[in-house]
């Protein structure tokens, strides 16, 4: 039995776990994929306070360090079902806990574009991290799709290792920050390619060899990378009464659920502003409202 179990190990619920551990709860972490969540797929991070500049991967092991020194129960098992009644039960692919508190921190993931083929290649041509994929695509021509500063900062960082990034956006204006904006549109080798969209991949030999688009342009490229958004991680959540809008968990500002002792954080949260800083905020501030 334990007191707090959190789902994921992003920078929310890390966070979060280091709070109820000082607040000498007996806490167990949860996580489905690798320690950090999505900050392992962010090439480089420039917005965190105190910190200058620092690639995903070095923050999340920083993370998982830190939850190590502090002896911080924590198993890497995929949540496949919850029971909200007075204890909250978490079930996984391989156990079952039980626990007074839940702290879902469960993140979000990418949005894909709905072409045909496109899991099939996913890993093949098709990616989603290009800190994970890009070293593949050297001296190669890529797409970026997407108009936030996500796609923005995934094509600066390709720029730098492919022949040439085209960066696609179905409207005419990106929605990212002005400084990315800028710093893409003074790189020689990414062409922008405005008010249009990917309809169809261009296979041969079972790999990806170009796309085309929907003005009927044909663009000769080796890898896709996709930036259009994201999904919350709640599909473990589909047996629960928990208050979603469009798949994310609806909070107040104490960042409790409808559920007595459910509690949410981070960017499975319905909010205005998914960024790290209000991310590992809110796991704190989760636990802190949690322990008065």
């Amino acid at each position: 039995m334990y007191d707090l179990i959190i789902i994921g190990m992003g920078i929310s619920g890390i966070s979060a776990s280091i709070y109820a551990k000082r607040a000498g709860m007996k806490v167990l972490l949860l996580e489905g994929s690798a320690p950090g969540g999505t900050i392992n797929k962010i090439s480089e991070i420039e917005n965190y306070p105190g910190i200058i500049s620092i690639s995903g991967p070095d923050l999340a092991y920083n993370l998982f360090e830190e939850v190590n020194k502090l002896n911080i129960e924590y198993k890497l098992e995929r949540v496949t079902d919850v029971l909200l009644d007075e204890t909250k039960t978490v079930k996984t692919t391989s156990n079952i806990y039980v626990a007074k508190y839940l702290l879902i921190a469960s993140g979000r993931r990418p949005k894909m574009l709905g072409l045909k083929d496109e899991e099939k290649y996913l890993g093949r041509g098709i990616s989603t991290c290009a800190l994970c994929d890009g070293a593949l695509y050297k001296n190669s021509d890529v797409a970026v799709v997407g108009g936030g500063s996500s796609a923005l900062s995934e094509a600066l960082y390709l720029a730098n290792i492919v022949n040439k990034v085209y960066l696609i956006h179905r409207k005419e204006e990106f929605r990212g920050e002005d400084t990315l904006i800028k710093e893409v549109e003074k790189k020689d080798n990414i062409e922008l390619i405005l008010n249009n969209e990917v309809t169809s991949l261009i296979i041969k030999e079972d790999k990806i060899e170009g796309l085309i688009l929907k003005d009927g342009q044909k663009i000769n490229v080796k890898g896709l990378f996709i930036y259009i958004g994201y999904i919350p991680n709640t599909d473990f959540l589909e047996n629960t009464d928990i208050k979603m809008e469009n798949g994310y968990i609806v909070v107040d500002e104490h960042h409790k659920t409808n559920i007595k002792g459910v509690y949410a954080s981070g960017d499975v949260t319905k909010k205005d502003i998914y960024q790290i800083v209000n991310a590992a905020s809110e796991g704190a501030e989760a636990v802190v409202y949690m322990v008065k």
